[in-house]
């Protein structure tokens, strides 16, 4: 059996005077690092090679890194943990609205940093599928394929989800018509040992409703439970995946 390697990590900040000590730091504790000034540079090194998670700092020049989360987490499917400064709260809120995974508030004891590192990738690792783990996810003219991740409409058009989104979405198939409050969700979803707070759970709840609501004010769908959580209100029922 092939022993993993280390984990990969892409730093991104433009302040040098932390990226640089921390880059040490973290090699130290038996990662790789690979630094990015900014979004720019980010985008060239993921070109390159793809990490196990991004650390990125959200005020940057040019893009910053709130945009550059949107694409790690939607498009890329990379855990994301943000380097906040401590007065940035409604950018913590929006970051992980869009999917990070966790957030750091500057200055940060960097012991603390690996111990997040750590717990988000515990909760980003995809276990073996088990058997039965093969079939779709068929709800309302929705399809979800839990191997591949990959939400698709009633026409058959492929719905972007972030690995975030995809936790939540498959709590929701596997208790219909269940409710669930906040702290159920948070157990599904990210784990007792997140470091996030009932707000994230209604920020990702709010985007998938955007992708899959057709009026995500007036949710038919995912509904709100008052007092109670969420519910999903539709039958789903498992059907064989053709695997090519």
């Amino acid at each position: 059996m092939t022993e993993p390697g280390p984990t990969r990590l892409l730093l991104v900040d433009d302040e040098a005077t932390l990226r640089e000590p921390l880059a040490e730091y973290l090699t130290r504790q038996g990662f790789v690092v690979r630094q990015a000034e900014d979004a720019a540079k980010a985008r060239s090194s993921l070109l390159q090679e793809t990490p196990d998670l991004v650390l990125l700092d959200i005020m940057m020049p040019g893009e910053d890194g709130l945009s550059l989360c949107r694409h790690l987490t939607e498009a890329r499917n990379l855990p994301v943990i943000l380097l906040t400064a401590k007065g940035e709260a409604m950018d913590r809120i929006v970051g992980l609205e869009i999917g990070a995974d966790d957030y750091v508030p500057k200055p940060f004891e960097p012991r603390e940093l690996v111990a997040r590192i750590r717990s988000v990738l515990r909760r980003a690792a995809k276990p073996p599928p088990a058997p039965d783990d093969d079939a779709l996810y068929e709800f309302e003219g929705w399809r979800l394929d839990p191997l591949k991740r990959k939400l698709t409409d009633a026409t058959g058009a492929v719905v972007p989800i972030s690995s975030a989104e995809f936790r939540l979405l498959v709590a929701f198939l596997t208790h219909p018509r269940r409710v669930l409050d906040r702290d159920q969700l948070l157990d599904m979803v990210q784990g007792r040992e997140a470091h996030l707070f009932d707000r994230a759970v209604d920020n990702q709840v709010s985007r998938l409703r955007r992708k899959m609501e057709e009026d995500s004010r007036d949710p038919k769908l995912i509904q709100t439970v008052w007092g109670g959580g969420y519910r999903l209100a539709a039958d789903v029922r498992r059907v064989p995946a053709e695997r090519d």
